[in-house]
């Protein structure tokens, strides 16, 4: 029984990861043919590029890494794969958060209703600060990559050399660098953009708020444009909060090591770490007009292909 709900968990995982990898990489080549036909993008179409073309590599360095250690669970810890696919993942992992923040950002610029002087000037500035801003994500998940790339490397080492403090195994030992150093790390890394991410929500349900109360007596008010334009952003942002923090929460605790490939949640628990990366292109694809028409041309042509 254990074994037949592992390989139903297996395969929804597969299934999840090449839903994602398809509806990322539409994403992406969408906007970079836009990009490619008109010679410049949006700030909007920048950041969605970006970060569809980022889970897009993910899904698919999760999808093999996740079996690789499935089936090599106890030479795993103990060999450079653990390395090669930590360098990838931990960058592409990092640069999705950072990705995903600027997102929240620009539509709190875009819809919130702000006019504090120093909000006004970010609103003003943000949109052309967005390559810089993307750059500078890639150069700090860099940075982040490589302090990862130090613990993986330390545990390797360890491995070989067999030199441990007490009489710890070498199981204690690369438990201990999980809860004392990858789990911080993780921690503080994730942190920041998740709380630059959350400080932009909540200014945009505030303005949503203040904005529905000056409406209020108006008999008009389900037809006001403006309310149902803020309306249909904050659903948007709040779907995407709920996934943002699921992935940030189960992110946290896979850092701490609690589910190895042994435990008969680990297949569960890699379906929930994937959900914001599969499901949130989704919601950007059927939230975004020019997406969404895409979209809809390419289930025409492929029911058109069926059908003949």
């Amino acid at each position: 029984m254990q074994s037949a709900l592992t390989t139903i968990f297996m395969l929804l995982f597969v299934l999840l990861c090449l839903l994602g990898i398809l509806a990322n990489g539409f994403i992406a080549l969408v906007l970079s043919r836009e990009w490619l036909r008109h010679g410049r993008l949006l700030p909007l179409d920048m950041i969605l590029v970006s970060l569809g073309a980022s889970r897009f590599c993910l899904q698919w360095v999760g999808l093999v890494h996740n079996f690789y250690y499935f089936f090599h669970l106890l030479e795993y810890p103990r060999s450079l794969s653990r390395q090669f696919f930590g360098l990838h993942w931990d960058f592409l992992n990092s640069a999705t958060f950072w990705f995903g923040t600027l997102l929240g950002v620009l539509f709190c610029m875009k819809i919130a209703n702000i006019t504090h002087p120093t909000f006004l000037w970010l609103k003003w500035r943000f949109p052309g600060l967005v390559p810089r801003l993307l750059l500078g994500s890639v150069l700090i998940s860099f940075i982040v990559t490589l302090l990862f790339f130090w613990g993986n490397h330390t545990v390797y080492q360890g491995s070989l050399d067999r030199k441990f403090s007490g009489n710890m195994t070498h199981k204690q030992w690369n438990r201990r660098m999980e809860i004392h150093y990858f789990l911080p790390l993780k921690l503080v890394t994730l942190s920041i953009p998740c709380f630059i991410f959350l400080v932009s929500i909540t200014l945009l349900i505030n303005s949503l708020r203040r904005h529905t109360r000056r409406m209020q007596h108006s008999t008009r008010i389900l037809e006001d444009p403006s309310i149902q334009a803020h309306t249909r952003a904050l659903k948007s942002l709040i779907s995407f909060l709920v996934l943002y923090a699921l992935a940030f929460v189960s992110l946290i605790i896979d850092a701490a090591g609690f589910f190895t490939s042994a435990s008969e949640w680990y297949w569960p628990w890699q379906i929930i770490i994937y959900l914001s990366t599969s499901v949130h292109p989704f919601i950007l694809i059927f939230s975004n007009i020019k997406l969404r028409g895409m979209f809809g041309q390419l289930l025409l042509l492929a029911r058109g292909f069926w059908v003949a």
